[in-house]
């Protein structure tokens, strides 16, 4: 399988850009901070389901201070340095200014990068349904699983029996997507309720410390997925993601505004996005009686810790 996947791919270089050329990549603390049981998650074939699947809630709770974020099929980053099975990296498409102004810094494995730029100049679609699958062909073999919302592919030709050839990075040829789970790049001005609406189709993913795909996610990887889905770059954590857009005066809030949490004298620690009246709430809750993604009215506790509300859409 991994094969043809890989066939084209190139070692990452110290001080270039590199590409992801696996579904999902996760970024590390270090390469120390990996257990026995992450091994799903940094296999040349990363399986997000089975990895999230096999933790206990202990173990979940465990990947604080291990995991970091998530990269994505065809994401770019800077190469900071390269050492064996691990890289050094800046993942230049999740804004975080209060640890790099140039983007997310961590660890990758090595096997999930490839060298060089994605395609340019190409048609491009994005990745609607909440996974899919790449084929060798047309209703063929599954080569790349788990292909999450978000991401990006070049159309490298024309639609066939429902399906699209896109270009994936190290892949000896196109492979195949179907049609209908994808949709063309978005190009105008989202709202509010398109955020919501596609942070909702992620109600129920596992909370996931760092997470960033439809197998598990944390709450400002919530936010900011939703945001990529429909072409917006925001920051990748929610203290950066608070000084983001037009702030709200609480009680004027909006479905699909954010709402952000902070202990008193702290930078703010959770997000969510307003769902309906009464501060009802859409978010990722790390809380044991949640463990997942959730709509519900905010919680008393919750809400003494309540600081701010922004826009970030119209």
């Amino acid at each position: 399988m991994s094969g043809k996947i890989f066939a084209q791919r190139t070692a990452p270089q110290a001080g270039r850009t590199a590409t992801v050329a696996v579904s999902v990549a996760t970024v590390w603390t270090r390469p120390e901070a990996v257990r026995e049981i992450d091994a799903p998650a940094i296999a040349e074939v990363p399986d997000m389901r089975r990895w999230v699947a096999s933790m206990s809630k202990q173990q979940l709770l465990d990947l604080d201070g291990r995991t970091l974020t998530q990269l994505l099929l065809g994401e770019r980053v800077l190469v900071e340095e390269v050492s064996g099975d691990w890289t050094r990296v800046i993942a230049i498409e999740q804004p975080a200014g209060k640890l790099d102004e140039r983007g997310y810094p961590g660890v990758v494995r090595t096997a999930h990068l490839t060298g060089g730029e994605p395609p340019q100049g190409v048609r491009e679609v994005v990745v609607d349904a909440t996974a899919t699958a790449l084929c060798d062909e047309p209703n063929g073999d599954v080569l790349l699983p788990g292909v999450v919302i978000g991401t990006r592919l070049a159309v490298a030709g024309e639609r066939e029996r429902g399906w699209l050839p896109v270009l994936v990075p190290a892949a000896d040829g196109p492979l195949w997507v179907r049609e209908a789970d994808v949709a063309t790049a978005p190009t105008g001005t989202p709202s509010t309720k398109d955020l919501l609406a596609v942070a909702e189709r992620l109600r129920d993913v596992p909370y996931v410390w760092g997470g960033l795909s439809a197998y598990g996610i944390d709450c400002s990887g919530l936010v900011h997925l939703a945001h990529r889905r429909l072409g917006v770059t925001v920051p990748r954590d929610a203290d950066d993601q608070s000084v983001v857009g037009e702030r709200i005066e609480l009680g004027h809030e909006q479905p699909g505004d954010l709402y952000f949490f902070a202990r008193p004298g702290k930078s703010p620690h959770h997000v969510g996005l307003a769902a309906g009246p009464d501060r009802q709430m859409l978010h990722a809750s790390g809380q044991e009686s949640a463990g997942k993604v959730v709509n519900e009215p905010m919680t008393e506790a919750r809400s003494a810790t309540l600081v701010a509300a922004r826009r970030t859409l119209s």
